[in-house]
């Protein structure tokens, strides 16, 4: 089958099958007809057209404002939480327990950067993708007052995929002011 895609005040063809998502064109209105459409947050009209809900824009960069670890630190599971939100596109970022839920299947770019502060302790800090580890990061000089575990990747994701920063060795006494964790979708599968 072929779709029938209407953009704005022209109308363009598409070319595709009932299973492929929908194309997402900046500040462009897109209406997909489809004989069978199934996909999540879109109204269908009896006439079979698909009016899908915007949610390929998501990006989101938070970061910790303040050297105070919030009583949470300590438990067991080590999350390394924030407290302020610069960007938070298509509200994907839970603030309160630091986690990033994705919105759709897609690969996605991500990158933190955990600044340790008086502090002669290696740390490592886990991105954590659904409870496991996908990337590290360490800060170990014994020399410097500050020191900050960078790291970043590209990451395929599945819909409602979770993904976090772990604390796994050391520890942030002393506070972890400017520290960062940000990611964005580059593009839906």
């Amino acid at each position: 089958m072929l779709p029938l895609v209407l953009l704005g005040f022209g109308v363009a063809f598409s070319l595709g099958q009932n299973d492929t998502g929908p194309l997402v064109l900046e500040g462009k209105c897109l209406v997909v007809c489809d004989a069978n459409p199934s996909a999540e947050r879109a109204f269908t009209s009896s006439f079979g057209i698909s009016v899908q809900a915007g949610d390929a824009k998501v990006a989101f960069s938070a970061l910790r404002g303040t050297n105070h670890e919030p009583s949470d630190m300590s438990n067991t599971s080590l999350t390394i939480y924030f407290d302020q939100l610069l960007v938070n596109i298509g509200n994907h970022f839970d603030l309160q327990a630091s986690v990033f839920q994705a919105p759709r299947r897609g690969i996605y770019s991500f990158s933190f950067h955990v600044v340790k502060v008086y502090n002669r302790q290696t740390i490592q800090v886990n991105l954590m993708h659904n409870e496991y580890p996908i990337i590290s990061a360490f800060a170990g000089d014994q020399d410097v007052t500050r020191e900050a575990a960078s790291n970043s990747v590209l990451l395929q994701m599945e819909r409602e995929d979770k993904l976090y920063l772990k604390l796994e060795r050391g520890n942030l006494m002393g506070g972890w002011r400017y520290s960062t964790f940000s990611g964005f979708l580059v593009f839906p599968l």
